[in-house]
């Protein structure tokens, strides 16, 4: 088998949210990529979030409250956001100067929207533990680009 190259950055990140430890498995990182499969799998299983997915989708938001098991879906956005910042930082191409500032931030408030999700309500309406940590991740991945940008801005104008 010849030399193969690692794949661009994005494809390596496309592959992660797919499923956690693939971009580690496309980064050539076998054990690594298996260990965050198992893990991934292990957390997906132990929370119940396949059954709280069909019922978030389904519009049976009490429901999937009521089948989370929380104490393990609060490993899930740690885990899921490491995997894909791992992915994306070993993959081919340069690796931004903290650039893992949204990654961070999206792990933070994904588990912080996962905490409040069976009692924070949105125009009366409870989310549940998909939607308001998604919201609330989408919400931290731009606040981590701004972060990131203002802190690169006051490191160059102290230069």
């Amino acid at each position: 088998m010849g030399n193969k190259s690692k794949p661009n950055k994005i494809e390596a990140l496309i592959w992660s949210i797919m499923l956690p430890g693939f971009g580690q498995l496309l980064n050539g990182q076998t054990t690594k990529g298996l260990v965050l499969l198992v893990l991934i799998i292990l957390v997906n299983y132990k929370s119940k979030l396949n059954i709280v997915i069909m019922q978030t989708f389904n519009g049976n938001f009490i429901e999937s409250i009521e089948a989370t098991d929380y104490q393990w879906l609060m490993f899930y956005p740690c885990l899921y956001m490491f995997a894909l910042w791992d992915a994306y930082k070993e993959a081919e191409g340069e690796v931004e100067v903290i650039g893992y500032y949204p990654f961070i931030m999206a792990a933070y408030f994904l588990t912080v929207g996962l905490i409040f999700s069976s009692i924070l309500e949105v125009y009366g309406y409870l989310l549940g533990p998909v939607i308001l940590p998604i919201l609330f991740g989408i919400l931290a991945m731009f606040l981590g680009i701004w972060l990131r940008k203002y802190v690169l801005n006051k490191i160059m104008k102290s230069n």
